[in-house]
């Protein structure tokens, strides 16, 4: 595979790489919807890569070349880098060049190849895994010396600042900083982490990603409705954000606020419970009793934040019913992807009951696969 970025590199921009660099996609197992309230969110990244092959350039611009592209090269000029001016896929990689010179680093044009295997609109945060692959390769290119949850922090400003998606930094940091084996429990205000050991495969279980084939697209202005929710609903409770209500302090909370906003804070509150609960099942070695804790995260999503669709809502019933031991939309939301924890001889009736689901009801035929937690961004040559 990096021999054959190197040749394909070299066909399209004329000259040898100086490396290749990976990063990942990732799935959520709980904590939805929390990042941009300062909350609590749990997930793995997955074994699905964006590669960015790579060399510098010494005239100040920016080559960008996509694989799954039409065959063209985006060509910019790195001091004419500015919100809104580039409006393609090319914008992710182009804001993280633009993040980075904004935030002072000495960097200097280059020519990039993408190639990628993270399902692009199915939440699975094919745009972090390539801010972050493209981040971790300008790091080496110019030796600049971050570390991961500093790559995070300038992807997440390139998608929010240059794409104009105002998402969370949970994405970022699962790509920049998951390892093997490990989910990672992030609090996205203080951003301390703790990799939480999740072996599934040693305890019988397989996590079944479902991927609905509804593309979503978080920057049609839903995501930014709901996040502008709830912090009109943190300021009407005098908090600097959600997370700061306290579960017991729920009820009392929402008899203060207005009908459309007491849901939002509902499902923030309940679902930054929902991270406590899962670690402590992971802690205990309980694995199975994560099922109905992401059930019951999706019921959140559905009914009070409002993100899930006919598609992943039958996604979820169809694998519970199969005997998946729990399952919940992952991402955003309004499309996307579904996850099922399921045991490891029961994945193929699971997988055989959504698709005679979806074909019932006249959807697209999903795509399934098993996935394991799987490293962060990191170079591969």
């Amino acid at each position: 595979m990096i021999d054959r970025a190197a040749t394909d590199f070299e066909a399209v921009h004329g000259a040898r790489p100086s490396g290749v660099w990976a990063a990942p996609g990732r799935v959520n197992l709980i904590g939805e919807h929390t990042d941009y309230n300062d909350g609590f969110v749990l997930p793995i990244a997955l074994p699905h890569t964006t590669r960015v092959t790579a060399r510098r350039r010494a005239d100040g611009r920016v080559r960008l070349h996509s694989t799954q592209g039409d065959g063209t090269i985006t060509d910019l000029a790195l001091d004419g880098l500015a919100p809104g001016v580039v409006t393609s896929w090319a914008a992710y990689p182009a804001g993280v060049f633009w993040a980075l010179a904004e935030a002072g680093h000495e960097i200097g044009g280059a020519d990039l190849s993408v190639d990628s295997d993270v399902p692009a609109g199915a939440g699975l945060s094919s745009s972090a895994a390539l801010e972050c692959a493209t981040a971790a390769a300008l790091n080496d290119l110019y030796g600049l010396g971050l570390s991961a949850p500093d790559l995070a922090l300038v992807a997440q400003r390139a998608e929010n600042a240059f794409v104009g998606v105002p998402c969370g930094v949970m994405d970022q940091m699962a790509s920049a900083c998951c390892t093997d084996g490990a989910a990672l429990l992030l609090d996205t205000r203080t951003l301390e982490r703790r990799h939480v050991p999740l072996d599934l495969e040693s305890a019988g279980f397989r996590l079944l990603v479902i991927d609905t084939r509804v593309k979503h697209d978080l920057g049609d202005g839903a995501y930014a409705a709901l996040r502008a929710g709830c912090e009109r609903a943190a300021d009407l409770l005098g908090l600097a954000a959600l997370r700061d209500l306290p579960a017991a302090g729920l009820t009392a909370a929402l008899e203060r606020l207005p009908g459309e906003l007491a849901p939002l804070v509902r499902h923030v509150v309940t679902e930054n419970r929902r991270v406590a609960e899962a670690i402590e099942h992971l802690d205990g070695g309980r694995i199975a009793a994560l099922g109905p804790v992401l059930t019951a995260g999706h019921a959140s999503l559905r009914d009070d934040f409002r993100v899930s669709c006919p598609e992943t809502d039958l996604a979820v019933e169809a694998a519970v019913a199969a005997g998946a031991l729990g399952a919940r939309m992952t991402g955003g939301g309004f499309g996307g992807s579904v996850i099922a924890l399921v045991a490891a001889a029961d994945v193929a009736a699971v997988t055989d009951a959504v698709r005679s689901a979806f074909g019932s009801a006249g959807f697209a035929a999903p795509v399934a696969f098993t996935a394991v937690p799987s490293a962060g961004a990191r170079r591969l040559a």
